[in-house]
């Protein structure tokens, strides 16, 4: 298959304002622009035929264009990263696989996108994949103890027995009775937000309005769901450094941080 990278960036994010310019310090101490770290990232995935920064800012794009960047503009009005990669994957020829990479993601391990492409191989009718990782007792109780304080702690996705989605949800899912804890690992799968799409689903999500759930939950991949698209949950190793994506200046040092631990220069 064609495959092809799109990374989704806007420079204005509400939390954020300016983040995929903001300098982070890699392993041995040399900075770069968040965008261009995820641009690395995206780079280290086998299979792939290109990579793309997709935005509608000119100071992004010119940061990436400096850096040997390939850069699709689109317009201001996508909502979303899917509805953004929807309107690139136009300026495309002869994409069989859009992989969506968040921009903010720079942590995200190739294997998971590489596990992504594996599956849509495998299954023809599969219109849409994305990775989930089945997270141990003591990291559910963590997230719990988010929830408790009013605080989202992450994305968690259940399945039915051909591991397609049901629901995508910010609070915790599924139920968890007294004692599914007491073992090392849990029921709970934390979803990680790359996707892979065939352009003829990223046609459907954009001839659909955005669905209620959706904008309660404020998860783009439920409008999939809404209209009947199934999505494929790859299930992924975790890997043996901390995934975190970079959402508010706070998270700067410890992203910097798991980018020493993983060698990333």
């Amino acid at each position: 298959m064609n495959s092809v990278i799109l990374i989704p960036a806007r420079y204005g994010s509400s939390r954020y304002p300016g983040k995929p310019l903001v300098e982070l310090q890699g392993a041995k101490g040399s900075s770069k622009p968040l965008i261009l770290r995820s641009v690395d990232a995206a780079r280290r995935v086998a299979g792939i035929s290109g990579v793309f920064v997709t935005t509608d800012d000119d100071r992004i794009a010119d940061a990436c264009t400096r850096y040997g960047v390939g850069v699709i503009m689109t317009s201001a009005n996508c909502r979303n990263g899917t509805e953004r990669c929807a309107e690139a994957v136009k300026q495309l020829h002869d994409a069989d696989l859009v992989i969506n990479f968040q921009g903010d993601a720079l942590l995200t391990p190739p294997a998971f996108v590489e596990a992504l492409i594996a599956r849509m191989a495998q299954d023809a009718d599969a219109l849409v994949a994305t990775p989930a990782l089945r997270l141990r007792a003591d990291e559910v109780r963590s997230l719990q103890s988010e929830e408790s304080a009013g605080r989202v702690g992450g994305t968690t996705v259940v399945t039915d027995d051909q591991s397609r989605a049901l629901y995508f949800s910010k609070r915790l899912i599924p139920h968890l009775p007294t004692g599914s804890l007491d073992g090392g690992s849990s029921p709970v799968r934390l979803h990680i937000g790359v996707y892979a799409y065939r352009p003829n689903a990223l046609a459907l999500y954009t001839e659909s309005a955005p669905s209620e759930l959706e904008l309660l939950e404020g998860l783009e991949q439920l409008r999939f769901l809404a209209i009947g698209v199934p999505v494929a949950v790859v299930e992924v190793e975790p890997p043996p450094f901390a995934l975190r994506e970079l959402n508010n200046p706070e998270d700067v040092g410890p992203i910097e941080q798991a980018l020493r631990e993983a060698g990333l220069e």
